[in-house]
Formats: C-alpha cells, structure tokens, sequence
C-alpha cells in the first residue's frame, strides 16, 4: 500500500531532518514508528500527508508512493482524497464546535450520503461518548475525549491509511490501554494504521511491524516482536528471552 524510498527531508535551508529512508506498509497492516524526541517520526508523518509545507519542510530526494500514487507531489486535501488521513500530535480539535460538527468537518470531502452515515455509524460504535455527546463544545471533553474525536473525525474521512501521531501522549495509563484497544478495533475493520508512539509498549503490542528511528535514520526494522527484543536488548540492557517479563515499558 505504502511504499517509501530514499527519503530526505529538510527544514530550512540546512536542517537535514530525514536521511534515506525506506519503509513499507502492507494494505492490511500496522507499522509502528519508535524513536526519541527529534528521530523523525512526526516529519516521517508530514511528509506521507502532504504536510511539510505547513512547517516549512521540504522533501529533497526521494520517493512517497501509495498505491502507485506519487503522494509526495500531493498538497494534503489531494492525499485525503486518496485515502490517507493523519491525526496530528496534540489532538487539535475544534474547540469551540460542538462534537458533532467536528464529525460532520471529517467528513466534507466525502460526497456521497451513503459512505458519511456508513461512517458516522462506525465511529458511533467505536466511540459511543461521542454520540452521546454530540451538542457538546468539543473543548469542554476531557483529554481522552478529545483524542477520541480527533481519531473519529479521522475515521469520518474514509481512511485507507490512517496516520497516529502520539495518540497516548499525556493521557493516563487507562486511556492509553484504551486507545491501543481501538487501534486493533480499527485495524480489524480493514484500515491500515501508520502508528508514531513514544510509549513503545503499547506500540508494539498492536503493530506487526515496526521500524525504530535514530536522528533521521532507520536504526533497526522488521516485525514488531522481533524490534521489541533488539530494543530490549539494546537500549534497556535485558537478553531477548527476558522481554517477556518485561511487558510494559516506554
């Protein structure tokens, strides 16, 4: 589904942000990007998006290509269009709307009736709250909340592709066991999860691949039980055959 080649990304005139970069997303997988503040996981993001530009990025070489669709010539409405859709990092919803008008706001790119009820549907069954919520001002939810709305304004789009940039970030650990359970609901249903965590964890628990990033480099890749030992192993000093007692970590 996802095929990225060589990619370099600068910001800037000089700042080299990503340095050939080859990655691969199946049509019905879920990779997991991992690395410290400043690797390159949200810049890895921008660029599948078509969003560099609105940070001043720029991609210097190489290729993003989704089913066979060259999206980094794409400006972001053209790579929705095409099935990718991203929740950026900090949730960024709409505050002063109410609940159901972020919904209906996911949404606007798709024409017919049909697919935005299917959809409304699924985020419904996924996130009952929002539904139950839905003359409520957006800003008034609580953490959690809003990264549940910012997922399902995501879902109200119709993704193929759905980008997470750190969708656990500051939320307890409830919550976050939460959001790792929908992921695989949303994964199950047939939509492919491009998923940037800083809580490898839980990370790793729901992807099948994953690919680690160091300073803008691919430091290590392969299937996510596999990357979960070589990072036990590497970072935190345990044996591969101890990682089982080691079941949550970040």
């Amino acid at each position: 589904m996802l095929t990225i080649r060589k990619l370099r990304v600068r910001y800037g005139r000089s700042m080299t942000a990503l340095h050939g970069v080859d990655l691969d997303v199946a049509d019905d997988g879920v990779l997991a990007i991992l690395g410290a503040n400043g690797a390159g996981k949200s810049t890895l993001l921008r660029a599948i998006s078509g969003t560099l530009g609105l940070h001043r990025g720029l991609v210097t070489d190489g290729t993003v290509h989704y089913s066979g669709t060259r999206l980094d010539r794409l400006d972001p409405a053209d790579v929705v269009r095409h099935g990718v859709v991203g929740v950026p990092e900090g949730r960024q919803i709409f505050a002063r709307m109410t609940v159901a008008e972020n919904l209906r706001a996911g949404g606007i790119s798709v024409r017919s009736a049909a697919d935005r009820t299917a959809a409304q549907d699924r985020v419904n069954a996924l996130f009952p709250l929002l539904a139950e919520r839905a003359s409520q001002k957006a800003g008034l939810l609580s953490g959690g909340e809003q990264q549940m709305l910012a997922i399902g304004r995501a879902l109200m789009a119709g993704p193929k592709l759905l980008l997470l940039d750190e969708p656990s970030l500051g939320l307890a650990p409830k919550l976050v066991e939460r959001i790792g359970e929908t992921i695989r609901e949303i994964h199950a249903q047939g939509t492919a999860v491009v998923l940037v965590e800083q809580n490898a964890a839980m990370a790793l628990e729901v992807a099948d691949q994953a690919v680690v990033l160091n300073v803008g480099s691919v430091a290590m890749s392969g299937p996510a039980a596999e990357v979960a030992d070589s990072v036990h192993q590497h970072y935190l000093g345990a044996p591969a055959q101890e990682r089982r007692s080691l079941a949550r970590w970040s």
